[in-house]
């Protein structure tokens, strides 16, 4: 039979609140060494996407202004287009009521 060190329950417990600790030690967060320059880089890092935010936004504005001046012109012709067929249409009735009108005095001669 193997004898253990701590032969005492007091000696176990001892032993028992040593590990504990030891772990908790070990599990424990390290210091952190902290950069003398990490202020000015975040800083900087900032800056750039300050920057970045901002030409992006600019970007977004002339393309929503080239897209308001590509649907104006669009309604435009379409409201041309629709003119157009307007006219056609007119013209193409007329003319078939003028070709009604002459086929009737046609048959009173």
């Amino acid at each position: 039979m193997i004898h253990p060190k701590n032969a005492t329950f007091n000696d176990r417990q001892a032993a028992s609140v040593a590990a504990k600790k030891a772990l908790l030690a070990k599990l424990k967060p390290k210091p952190t060494v902290t950069d003398p320059h990490l202020e000015e880089r975040k800083a900087e890092r900032e800056l750039e996407l300050e920057i970045l935010r901002e030409e992006r936004r600019k970007e977004r504005e002339a393309r929503r202004i080239e897209n308001e001046k590509a649907a104006a012109i669009r309604r435009e012709e379409e409201l041309i287009d629709a003119e157009a067929r307007e006219l056609a249409l007119r013209a193409a009735q007329k003319a078939a009521r003028d070709a009604r009108y002459a086929a009737r005095k046609q048959r009173r001669k």
